[in-house]
């Protein structure tokens, strides 16, 4: 299947070198069966056409999707013409596709989330398991205010009220935590944000107790392949 990654960052310090790009880290977890093209949407690449691929993938980005960078829009305006393309967001992903889609996103007055975050499964959907909780590693400060119309909640905490979702009327699907976040590239990113993290100690810590991230990485490749 032909899947096209947004590439919207990039691992921090040397962090790229030690465990690979975003793309990278996505494509260890979907497995072969994906012919993945990957774009550089900071560096202004975007498909030419968004029917060229069957689906699209967003991933985790710096930048908040409310930042006057001169990409941020033209992503915007990729998300809403893709139509009935399949489509996944994580982490920014889902925030600029909430954005896109009549949601709104802020830099929350919670803070960082960072470390192994819990949420409860409130809706299940065909491409999912039985599970009712899963734990999996989250990096961010901003978060979805407002719930895009035509959207469901999927998961959900009392830090993250709106930490998947799953749209009715297109093919998309958004998870605001990092299923392809190893623990070891989950602790070496908080390392590098000691300074704004906070409890940088305990948020790494927490990475130890096992984590949901390949049944999470079960559900997209469903979702992609149905």
């Amino acid at each position: 299947m032909k899947l096209a990654i947004l590439e919207t960052g990039h691992p921090p310090g040397d962090l790229q070198s030690r465990f690979g790009s975003y793309p990278a880290m996505f494509a260890r977890m979907l497995g072969p069966e994906f012919d993945i093209e990957s774009f550089d949407v900071q560096a202004g690449e975007l498909p030419a056409d968004p029917t060229a691929h069957r689906a699209y993938l967003i991933t985790g980005s710096p930048a908040g999707v409310y930042d006057p960078l001169p990409w941020i829009e033209p992503l915007l305006g990729f998300i809403r013409s893709a139509g009935q393309a399949k489509m996944v967001g994580v982490c920014f992903g889902h925030q600029a596709m909430s954005e896109a889609l009549g949601g709104r996103v802020e830099k929350s007055d919670k803070g960082w989330g960072a470390g192994l975050h819990r949420y409860s499964i409130v809706r299940r959907e065909p491409w999912m398991d039985g599970e009712m909780a899963i734990a999996a590693p989250a990096s961010h400060q901003d978060q979805v205010v407002v719930q895009p119309p035509g959207t469901e909640v999927v998961a959900a905490s009392d830090f993250t009220p709106f930490a998947a979702l799953a749209w009715r009327d297109r093919p998309s699907i958004s998870f605001q935590f990092h299923p392809e976040f190893s623990p070891d590239f989950a602790k070496a990113l908080i390392a590098e944000r000691y300074d704004i993290v906070p409890d940088p100690y305990a948020a790494i810590a927490s990475l130890d107790a096992p984590n949901d991230s390949a049944r999470v990485a079960d559900w997209i490749r469903r979702f992609l392949k149905s």
